[in-house]
């Protein structure tokens, strides 16, 4: 599918935060995997957030894609994600060959931590919702 032409297959908005999140991993700082990660994400009011994966020499400190996500999410107001999507691969593939991957456990509560009711992430077997994503997610509710 060229970027011109949306894929019928995904929902709405999906296409471009493919287009972003693979825009935003070729700025990903990756040196030590030299596997770039994109995240990108359409919010309930409807502005995208964007995040890449920042390594670092003590690799127990490196940040996911989906932390710089939710940092654009706070710096740009707060919310909640709507829709998610998340790239990645080795930094010898083409930006437009990064295919669709998965947010690690930690991520993935970072994201139900943030994630509207209608919250769907595209993952490697189509769209699916947050429960699909972290069945019987710990959350805010949990502590109270």
């Amino acid at each position: 599918m060229s970027e011109s032409q949306p894929d019928p297959r995904l929902p709405d908005g999906f296409d471009e935060l493919i287009v972003a999140a693979r825009d935003v991993a070729e700025r990903a700082y990756a040196p030590y995997s030299r596997f770039r990660v994109g995240a990108a994400a359409w919010t309930s009011d409807g502005r995208m957030v964007t995040g890449c994966n920042v390594e670092n020499a003590g690799l127990g400190v490196t940040l996911c894609a989906e932390c710089g996500l939710i940092s654009d999410l706070m710096a740009g107001g707060g919310g909640k994600i709507a829709r998610f999507v998340c790239v990645g691969g080795p930094d010898t593939l083409q930006r437009d060959d990064r295919p669709v991957c998965m947010p690690c456990g930690r991520c993935r509560q970072l994201l139900a931590e943030h994630a509207a009711q209608d919250f769907v992430i595209l993952t490697t077997a189509g769209p699916r919702s947050l429960e699909d994503l972290l069945p019987l997610a710990f959350g805010p509710a949990d502590l109270g």
